[in-house]
Formats: C-alpha cells, sequence, structure tokens
C-alpha cells in the first residue's frame, strides 16, 4: 500500500527533510553527539506489511538523551481501537509524522517535546502536533521567546489561543491535582480547515517553527553553570515526565496499539531519573517558585510573571 494522495507522500518525505535538519543542528552543537539510526518495518493487525520508521536515538554531552524519530506507518488496525479513532467501521489506516524529545545534560536547559502529523482513517484525512516546553529552572525570558515564537507561527491562522489552551489542558498529570507537565506551548489535534493540500502546507510550516523556537534557548543556557540542587530537581521534574507519558499520553497509546516498535515509541523516557516519597523542593527556593510555573499561565504578559 503506498500513501493515500500525492500530499501524503509529500507529507511523509517532508518531515524525514526535517528530521535530518534537526539532527544536523543539534550535531552543530554537540559535536560528540552519537546518532543511532535504526529503520525498521512493521506489520498491521492482519500481518501484512505495514510501512515503519527511521528512529534516531541520541546520546551525548550536551543532548543527554532523546529521540528524533519519522513514521509511515498503513494497513489494518484493531477494528476495536479503530473505532475509538472515529473510524466508524473502516479499519484501514495511514499515518505519518515526526516526533521529537529532548533530553539536555544541563538542569538549566528545558526539556522540549514537538510532534507533526497526518492521519488518515478510511476516507478522513486530519492533522495534529504541537511543541512543549518542559523547563526545571525559572528563566522567564526563555519561556516569553518559546511561546511567543508559536504564538507569532500560528497568528496566520487565528488559533493561538485554543492551542494554547489545549496545550495547558492535554498535557496535565490529572493524578498529581491537575499540575502541568511543563509550562505549555501549542497543541491541537483533528484539525482540517481548507483542502487536503492546503492544510498539508499548513501544518508544514509550523514545524519550520521549532528550531527557531528552541534552539536559542539551547543556545543560550548549554554552558551554564549548575549545581546539585538544580540537578536534583531535574531529576524529580523528570519523574513527573515519565508519569505523563506512560499514564496520559496518546501518542504513546496509538504506537503501542497500532503495533509501532516499543523502543522507539519509549524512546521518550529520561535515561537518569529519581523518584522519591514526597519529595519536594525546598521552600522558598528558586526550584519552588518553577514549582509555581507548572500551572496555566499567560507567559506572554508581563503582569502574569
Amino acid at each position: 500500500m503506498t500513501a493515500p494522495s500525492p500530499t501524503h507522500d509529500r507529507f511523509h518525505r517532508a518531515v524525514l527533510d526535517l528530521q535530518d535538519r534537526i539532527v544536523e543542528a543539534l550535531q552543530a552543537r554537540d559535536p560528540g553527539l552519537e546518532v543511532v539510526e535504526d529503520p525498521y518495518r512493521r506489520t498491521d493487525h492482519a500481518g501484512d506489511p505495514g510501512g515503519g520508521g527511521r528512529t534516531r536515538a541520541l546520546r551525548g554531552t550536551v543532548i543527554e538523551a532523546g529521540g528524533v524519530n519519522v513514521s509511515a506507518v498503513y494497513g489494518a488496525l484493531d477494528p476495536r481501537f479503530a473505532e475509538q479513532l472515529g473510524g466508524a467501521g473502516d479499519d484501514r489506516l495511514w499515518a505519518a509524522g515526526i516526533s521529537l524529545i529532548l533530553h539536555p545534560r544541563n538542569p538549566r536547559v528545558p526539556t522540549v517535546h514537538m510532534n507533526f502529523r497526518m492521519i488518515a482513517l478510511g476516507d478522513r484525512t486530519w492533522f495534529g502536533g504541537g511543541a512543549d516546553l518542559t523547563p526545571f529552572y525559572p528563566h522567564e525570558g526563555d519561556f516569553r521567546h518559546f511561546h511567543r515564537t508559536w504564538r507569532d507561527a500560528t497568528a496566520p491562522l487565528g488559533t493561538w489561543d485554543a492551542w494554547k489552551a489545549a496545550c495547558d489542558a492535554y498535557f496535565v498529570n490529572a493524578h498529581r491535582d491537575g499540575e502541568m507537565r511543563g509550562i505549555g506551548g501549542v497543541f491541537f489535534d483533528h484539525w482540517r480547515r481548507g483542502t487536503l493540500a492546503e492544510d498539508a502546507d499548513t501544518v508544514l510550516a509550523l514545524s519550520e517553527h521549532f528550531l527557531p523556537s528552541y534552539l536559542p534557548i539551547l543556545d543560550a543556557r548549554k554552558d551554564e553553570a549548575f549545581d546539585a540542587d538544580d540537578e536534583a530537581f531535574m531529576l524529580f521534574r523528570r519523574g513527573r515526565y515519565v508519569e505523563f507519558n506512560l499514564l496520559h499520553d496518546r501518542g504513546t497509546v496509538f504506537g503501542l496499539r497500532s503495533n509501532g516498535r516499543t523502543d522507539s515509541i519509549l524512546v521518550s523516557l529520561p535515561p537518569r531519573v529519581t523518584f522519591g516519597y514526597r519529595w519536594a523542593p525546598a521552600s522558598g527556593s528558586v526550584h519552588a517558585r518553577m514549582m509555581d510555573g507548572y500551572r496555566p499561565r499567560d507567559w506572554l504578559d508581563p503582569e502574569a510573571s
């Protein structure tokens, strides 16, 4: 089975190119970065060939661990899962996208996540994706830069308020009294507006804003001095990251239930993490102040700080 249309195929080729450019940009900042490229093939629910992907797992000095993955999968889904996705009796899937997670070594540099995807189920095609930031130190100017970049990216669509609110609502550990995983960004799903080609162009144009949203932050903070308290707080917050990805993330569920490669899906998990019983940063510390940031906030409003 090939892509359902030239637009679907073009989307897949574009995210492969973006994967190349992101990895090249990271290598320029982390010369010793180890990039393990791991192409894979999958079978669909019926046992037939079902596409695959190109995983690039990262380990280095600046980027402690991460992954920049592209996949293009197709074929039969478990009918029960197809129904949950809105298949209306059609379990024939085609999906392509890019997914990225970076866990920097320096706690002064935020973890970042990004993905953009195109999904066709039966005769319906839609788009989803976004980008969100998980910082461990309250460099609020960095947060404003990240949010400003995505606000400007979405300005032609008029979707900033809705997509920011969706991000704040989605990346939440509900079992932690509504505490957010990070400080948000943009998130959208099941999105269509114009023709298929126009919408694909729009989403691909959005994906081009990832590098300018994050690289200036990485460049500014990767060599910044940090101490043991900074690292302890980062490892604690990485635990919250793991909790979200394993308990709540729809992308994790989609990957596993569509017979994706488990190691590629779980490349999002950090290599070092701590789970301390009722651990919390010292009262009045800079990290306690960061904890207050994991709630919905308009980071572009100076009065909100």
